[in-house]
C-alpha cells in the first residue's frame, strides 16, 4: 500500500475511535482488552500517537521511552486524543520520504513504517471502541486488512518476542479468501518463520474474508452475537494457540 493510503486510514479511524469513544463515555469495558475502559483506551492510543509523532517530526535516530499517559479523563480527555491524533496525521502528511529516525520492524522507509504501523495501531483500537459502544464493527478495507496480516504476520511475529511457539514443528497457514493473498507460518519452538507462499502441507488453515481475518488474528471477535466468516481446518490445537499466545506485548 502506499504511504498516502495508510495516512488516509489513520485519519479516518483515528475519529471513529473518538467518535464511539464520546457516545459510550469514559467507562464503558474494553471488550478485547481486560480490564480496560474507554478512558484507559483513549490514554493509550493517544500517547502511542504522541511518540510516534516525536521520532517523525523531530527524527530520533534511536529508541525513546513511550510517554505517560495523562491524568484527564472526559472532554479533555477526548480533547487531548484528537489533538494528537491531528499532529500525527499532519506529521505524516508533511515529513519527507527521505526521512530518517528510528523505527522497529522492516520497511521501505522511516516514513512507510511509520504510517503502516500507527494506521494498523489505530484501526485495532478503533475496533475496541466501537466494540465497546456495543454498535457493528467498521470493518476495514479487503486492501488494508491484508496489509495488516502481513505486519502481523512477518513483522510483530518474527521478533523474539513472539509468544507464538509449538515444542514439535507445525505449519500453519493463513489465507484470504477474497484478496488471494497467502502466508505460511513455520512454527517451533523458535521464532515463527513466515513467508508468502502456499507452497507445501499445512497443519492448520486459517481462512475467510481479509477484514474478518485481520480482526480474529488481532483477537477481536465480532460485537454481541455476531458471526465470523473465518474458518480453521485442520488441527485445532493451533488454532487455539494463536488465540492464547499470539497478544502483542
Amino acid at each position: 500500500m502506499e504511504i498516502t493510503e495508510h495516512i488516509k486510514y489513520l485519519a479516518t479511524d483515528g475519529q471513529l475511535l473518538a467518535d464511539a469513544a464520546e457516545l459510550t463515555g469514559p467507562d464503558a469495558p474494553v471488550p478485547a482488552c481486560p480490564g480496560w475502559q474507554v478512558r484507559d483506551l483513549l490514554r493509550h492510543t493517544g500517547a502511542v500517537h504522541r511518540w510516534a509523532t516525536a521520532f517523525v517530526a523531530e527524527g530520533y535516530a534511536s529508541f525513546r521511552p513511550f510517554p505517560d499517559e495523562p491524568d484527564l479523563d472526559g472532554a479533555e480527555l477526548l480533547d487531548w486524543f484528537r489533538e494528537g491524533h491531528g499532529r500525527l496525521v499532519a506529521a505524516l502528511t508533511e515529513a519527507s520520504d527521505a526521512l530518517e529516525c528510528w523505527t522497529f520492524l522492516p520497511a521501505p522507509s522511516a516514513r512507510a513504517f511509520w504510517a503502516r504501523r500507527q494506521a494498523h495501531e489505530t484501526a485495532v483500537h478503533r475496533v475496541d471502541a466501537q466494540a465497546a459502544l456495543g454498535t457493528d464493527v467498521t470493518e476495514p478495507g479487503p486492501e488494508f486488512a491484508a496489509d495488516g496480516i502481513d505486519e502481523l504476520l512477518r513483522g510483530f511475529h518474527a521478533r523474539e518476542k513472539s509468544r507464538v511457539r509449538t515444542p514439535e514443528p507445525a505449519v500453519l497457514r493463513v489465507r484470504t479468501t477474497d484478496t488471494g493473498d497467502v502466508w505460511t507460518v513455520r512454527l517451533s519452538d523458535r521464532v515463527p518463520h513466515t513467508e508468502r507462499t502456499a507452497e507445501g502441507p499445512a497443519d492448520c488453515e486459517l481462512s475467510g474474508p481479509a477484514a474478518q481475518l485481520y480482526l480474529t488474528l488481532w483477537n477481536r471477535p465480532p460485537a454481541g452475537d455476531g458471526a465470523t466468516a473465518v474458518t480453521a481446518s485442520g488441527d485445532q490445537r493451533l488454532a487455539r494457540l494463536w488465540r492464547e499466545t499470539s497478544a502483542i506485548v
